[in-house]
């Protein structure tokens, strides 16, 4: 009988040890899961934060390049347009020195030019000598007339025009009857044009209009205004 109780006991202490057994490994294994559950969920919560950091990092870097682009892009436009600047005032330069120097060339011909008018009108030929140099001289005339043609030179016309100083230069002045003041008179050395721009201005004579009265003609003016008789009164006169 104590036997059997002893076995018994035994078999009950042994099925105990078991069962304490059995719960702790479960107590071990429920740790290591929840370890390991808190590890993964550590994990994702650590791969999300630094998500969410590479992200703000990407929208920081993007906004920064943007700002960079922007300004690079203000930079260049203002260099392409300050070269553009540049260069249309390199080639207006150019074309106003071009120009100068034409100007200056076409002022040291002119003077030729009247040399050649003045001659033009002082020779007569008589002879038949005379008249074949007179004709070359006229053909090398024309010649360097159309020359200056074709330069763009183009001679004023100011006699009978008013008087303009951006044009003309007024060397003499003096009364006239048949034109008002600052009319001009006559042409003293001609005035040229270069492509509707001022060559050399024209040296002319202006009128100052008409001129003071001479006593003879205040006489003629004084009769001319006299009021004539009737010719019932003249009869009246000769009757008496």
């Amino acid at each position: 009988m104590s036997e059997e109780v002893s076995a018994s006991n035994s078999s009950d202490l042994e099925e105990d040890l078991n069962t304490a057994h059995s719960e702790q490994i479960d107590s071990v294994e429920n740790k290591e899961r929840v370890d390991v559950s808190s590890d993964d969920s550590n994990e994702v919560k650590s791969v999300e934060s630094d998500s969410n950091k590479n992200q703000l990092d990407n929208d920081a870097r993007l906004e920064q390049l943007e700002k960079e682009h922007e300004t690079l892009k203000s930079q260049y436009m203002r260099i392409a347009a300050d070269f553009d600047n540049f260069r249309k005032r390199q080639s207006r330069d150019q074309d106003d020195l071009r120009l100068q120097l034409i100007c200056n060339t076409l002022s040291e011909i002119l003077p030729v030019v009247d040399n050649f008018e003045r001659a033009r009108q002082q020779l007569n030929p008589e002879s038949e000598e005379a008249l074949a140099l007179h004709r070359n001289y006229q053909n090398l005339y024309k010649q360097l007339v159309d020359v200056l043609k074709k330069l763009g030179v183009a001679p004023m016309r100011v006699v009978g025009q008013s008087f303009d100083p951006t044009l003309h230069e007024a060397l003499l002045r003096e009364p006239s009857e048949t034109l008002v003041e600052d009319m001009i008179l006559e042409e003293l050395v001609r005035g040229y044009h270069l492509n509707g721009r001022v060559l050399r201005h024209a040296q002319v004579k202006v009128s100052m209009g008409p001129g003071p009265k001479t006593d003879l003609q205040n006489q003629e003016i004084d009769e001319d205004n006299q009021p004539k008789q009737e010719d019932g009164e003249e009869s009246s006169d000769q009757a008496d």
